[in-house]
C-alpha cells in the first residue's frame, strides 16, 4: 500500500511539473525568432519572418486596412484563406495603402 501511495506521489509532482512547465506567465521565457528557428518550432505554412523580423501568422483577418504593413499584406495573400487584398490579381496586395 505504502508503494502504491509512493507511485501515485511521483506521477502527480511529474505531472505538476509538465504543467508548470507549459504555462505562460510574467516569468515564462521570452519565445524569440531565433529560439523558434533553433527548435524547429514552425512550419513554412504558418509563420514566416519579414525584413524586419516580425512573426506572421493566419488569424482571420483578410482586408487591406487589417494589415501593418506590405510584408504582412503580401504573406496573408501567399499563406492565408479567403483574403481581401488583391483586386486585381496580379499578386500585389494592398497597393493602394501599403504596396505601392
Amino acid at each position: 500500500m505504502k508503494n502504491i501511495f509512493l507511485i501515485l506521489m511521483l506521477v502527480a509532482i511529474v505531472y505538476g511539473y509538465q504543467q508548470f512547465k507549459a504555462q505562460e506567465g510574467p516569468f515564462a521565457p521570452q519565445t524569440t525568432i531565433e529560439s523558434l528557428e533553433s527548435e524547429r518550432l514552425f512550419s513554412e505554412e504558418t509563420l514566416t519572418l519579414s525584413t524586419n523580423n516580425q512573426v506572421f501568422s493566419c488569424d482571420g483577418r483578410t482586408h487591406c486596412s487589417q494589415m501593418t504593413s506590405c510584408a504582412e499584406a503580401t504573406y496573408f495573400i501567399q499563406h492565408c484563406p479567403n483574403t481581401k487584398m488583391d483586386g486585381n490579381n496580379d499578386g500585389v496586395p494592398c497597393e493602394k495603402q501599403w504596396c505601392k
